[in-house]
């Protein structure tokens, strides 16, 4: 298997928009990009990136990064390399993974973009052997050895699954034995790749993204299926430390965010002030909407306005512990869900302050609105069931859910008597197992389960 567009395999063009295709490349951040150095030219050429395989992404110029330009001294220390920073960072675009693993034999594939294949050309090769620091890759015929155009261009393993393949070096050149232009020319070529275990030596950077801390895969699955929406609770919860790679992949996926709120660095009011521009009530309530959201009190006149709680915007609140008063925080949060917008709130530390609060009165409350809208799906299907049990023949009704909604109504009752929100917060979690299981395989009940009780996802919104 493998993934047949991909974001971070890019094709590169020398000086602008119109200049020529000259070499391919990888997306390593939103902003840093790896190729060849001699595909690059000069350290200070301007390069031109596209996301050939995903239109929906504005090409940008880029240009070597500080520290960048690796190129070798006539081919010493064999490494033609370049680190290109984008002149605008592109979130959007998710970027490759790459591996330091390599196999004697292992198959790869590689999509470059050769004289007259602009859009794109695929070869298929397996790992030889070392040839100096390179890897030689061999191909079945020597009318699939790269050729030019080729160079920066991923050479990728082949996963058995979806997710585990891997970036493991750049195409940096060939070789035919009898030296002449095309690879079919020769009686015997080979193609050769830059690996990224070399690389990661002489960039820190892919040192950092090829380790095992480089990305969280999970955590980026997640946060996207959530802020996509659809069957989702409409609070999100997590605990994502500084630095490291659940770090980075939470900062790569904000740009999805309508509203981004960081504890300590931004101040409440200015989260009102700017909840209540994108609101656009009278100029009459302005005022109103400023003084309830900061100090609660009678709500607003909404009639007519706004959207179904957990259907609207989101609002991310990174760092709520480093916030200088976190529980004070959590009511302002509370009404901004009533509002209809959805939080993804995101703790420093997993003992930090406003944890209670969180549980309380925003978790919780999620969670029970989600349950109770699973329990409604839950009685539809017992009375489209019953309403048809006597029209059509018993092959063709989809079957009731083993547990009834009456029961799963009263479990949920039950749980809203619970005293602790801790204990309320765990027989939820249980609740809405549960109701998966009632769902699942039931094409007329919308998506067949909660979203990522198959990849590894909570079904209770934890990040």
């Amino acid at each position: 298997m493998g993934e047949l567009r991909a974001d971070w395999r890019l094709r590169l063009r020398r000086g602008g928009a119109e200049g020529p295709v000259c070499g391919a490349g990888v997306l390593l951040t939103q902003d840093r990009m790896l190729t060849c150095a001699h595909v690059v030219g000069e350290p200070d050429t301007r390069m031109w990136v596209e996301f050939a395989e995903n239109p929906g992404i504005p090409p940008v110029a880029a240009r070597v990064a500080p520290g960048g330009w690796l190129p070798g001294l006539d081919g010493a220390d064999r490494e033609d390399i370049a680190v290109l920073a984008l002149d605008s960072p592109r979130p959007q675009a998710a970027p490759a993974l790459l591996g330091r693993r390599l196999e004697r034999g292992r198959e790869v594939w590689i999509g470059g973009y050769s004289q007259a294949f602009d859009d794109g050309m695929w070869l298929t090769g397996r790992i030889s052997g070392l040839h100096g620091a390179w890897v030689q890759l061999d191909a079945g015929t020597t009318a699939e050895v790269v050729r030019p155009g080729f160079s920066g261009a991923a050479v990728q393993t082949r996963g058995e699954r979806r997710g585990a393949e891997r970036v493991v070096g750049l195409v940096v050149s060939w070789r035919g034995d009898l030296e002449l232009a095309l690879p079919t020319e020769n009686d015997l070529a080979f193609s050769y790749m830059i690996p990224v275990d070399r690389i990661a030596e002489l960039v820190p950077l892919v040192a950092e993204l090829s380790g095992r801390d480089g990305w969280d895969s999970g955590l980026s699955w997640r946060l996207r299926t959530w802020f996509a929406g659809g069957d989702q609770p409409a609070v999100r919860f997590g605990v994502v430390r500084h630095g490291g790679g659940r770090d980075r992949t939470l900062q790569h996926q904000l740009h999805r965010a309508h509203l981004v709120y960081q504890g300590g660095r931004t101040r409440p009011e200015e989260l009102v002030e700017t909840l209540v521009a994108q609101l656009r009530p009278p100029r009459y309530q302005r005022n109103t909407y400023r003084d309830w959201l900061l100090e609660g009190g009678t709500a607003p006149d909404r009639s007519g306005a706004g959207q179904p709680a957990g259907s609207g915007p989101v609002l991310a609140v990174i760092g709520l512990d480093e916030d200088p008063d976190p529980a004070a925080l959590v009511p302002l949060l509370a009404r901004v869900r009533s509002l209809g917008f959805r939080l993804l709130v995101i703790f420093r530390d997993s003992r930090g302050a406003g944890l209670a609060e969180v549980v309380r009165d925003l978790f919780v409350p999620a969670l029970d609105e989600r349950a109770g809208e699973l329990v409604r799906r839950v009685e539809h299907i017992e009375r489209e069931s019953a309403r048809l049990s006597g029209l059509l023949d018993s092959a063709s009704v989809v079957p009731p859910p083993s547990v009834d909604g009456a029961t799963r109504r009263r479990q949920l009752r039950a749980l809203r008597e619970l005293p602790d929100p801790q204990e309320q917060l765990v027989a939820l979690r249980q609740l809405l197992r549960e109701l998966r299981v009632d769902l699942e395989r039931r094409p007329d009940t919308g998506p067949a389960e909660l979203p990522g009780q198959r990849t590894g996802q909570d079904p209770a919104g934890r990040a």
